[in-house]
């Protein structure tokens, strides 16, 4: 499968697997290759992130995804991504980000010795853009609009060019799932897990996770998935009938501006299926839990990487059982 498109309708595939295969109780991303989709990988240091209790509440629990290389949960799906198209004999790959994608791919595809072409919105993260395009020699296209363009953009990039198309896809999915995996081994009696919701990858990644494990007999169930937006740029949060609208985005937490979620549908389904829920959280609130994040354990995360521990503010004394927040990302 050389293309994470359908050629017929556009629509992104899915990677299914075939046959049995046995779980795996390990907090080690390397370990799941057996789970991951076949491929000639070349075993960098990626995921295998920290579960960390909280200092004040004995319930909660920090996934701390910034460990990863370039400071984000993006490296898990990146890693797999760029790995994939230098097998499949691409020389580029192409990816639209709100920034931290971006300089995900390009470290990768420097480490596989491909280029990489990235898409990203003028009013993006100016420190960001510095680290994409100085420390990693990314061919940096910046667009005149916010994600949604920058994704068109780069589709039309990797068709023209001949690029491999990278970004909101099957094989990230994939890689991002090993966040469910992780999770089944660090805290397998979790009863709820609050992610953020930027284009819904992540979300849908660690709902398919825990339904493999389900499926494996590795769990009994799965935990309820809360997912939370910025007030500024909440399309699935507002979604209605199951119908989801392009929505502006206005927050200053880039890594979740996305106007219109390529997997929004997936996060709903998987919202509805383990009872649970969308909220959101404003940039103020965003900005507070920041400092006090970095007050309280030393550390520093970006904005959209601290609105699982915002979210579980809001819902504290409604949550039953033990809680994991995942803290996506720390690129400031």
């Amino acid at each position: 499968m050389k293309s994470q498109v359908c050629p017929k309708c556009g629509g992104i595939l899915e990677v299914e697997y075939v046959g049995k295969v046995k779980a795996v109780d390990s907090s080690s991303f390397w370990d799941f290759e057996s789970l991951l989709p076949k491929g000639h990988y070349r075993h960098f240091e990626v995921g295998s992130t920290r579960l960390l209790q909280s200092h004040d509440d004995e319930s909660l629990f920090l996934k701390l995804e910034f460990e990863s290389p370039t400071r984000s949960f993006k490296d898990r799906g990146s890693v797999i991504e760029v790995a994939k198209a230098k097998e499949y004999g691409y020389s580029t790959v192409a990816c639209a980000s709100t920034g931290n994608m971006a300089f995900s791919i390009a470290y990768f595809a420097k480490l596989y010795g491909i280029k990489a072409a990235v898409f990203i919105s003028r009013s993006a993260n100016k420190d960001k853009v510095l680290d994409i395009r100085n420390t990693h020699d990314a061919e940096l296209h910046k667009i005149d609009g916010d994600f949604t363009k920058a994704q068109n953009e780069a589709a039309k990039y990797a068709k023209e060019h001949g690029a491999f198309l990278a970004g909101d896809y099957c094989y990230r999915k994939e890689g991002q799932s090993t966040i469910g995996f992780e999770l089944a081994h660090q805290a397998k009696d979790a009863a709820n897990v609050i992610m953020p919701i930027g284009n819904g990858t992540l979300f849908s990644a660690v709902y398919k996770a825990y339904s493999r494990l389900v499926a494996m007999r590795a769990l009994p169930r799965i935990p309820r998935l809360i997912g939370v937006q910025a007030e500024l740029s909440a399309p699935v949060v507002h979604a209605k009938g199951g119908t989801i609208k392009y929505e502006k985005p206005r927050t200053k937490a880039d890594a979740i501006a996305v106007g219109y979620p390529t997997y929004g549908m997936q996060v709903i389904e998987a919202i509805k299926s383990t009872n649970g829920l969308a909220l959101t959280v404003s940039d103020t609130e965003m900005v507070a839990w920041h400092k006090k994040f970095e007050s309280e354990y030393g550390l520093q995360a970006e904005l959209a990487g601290v609105a699982s521990l915002a979210a579980y503010a809001k819902l504290k004394g409604k949550l039953k059982g033990k809680t994991v927040a995942l803290i996506t990302g720390a690129n400031l």
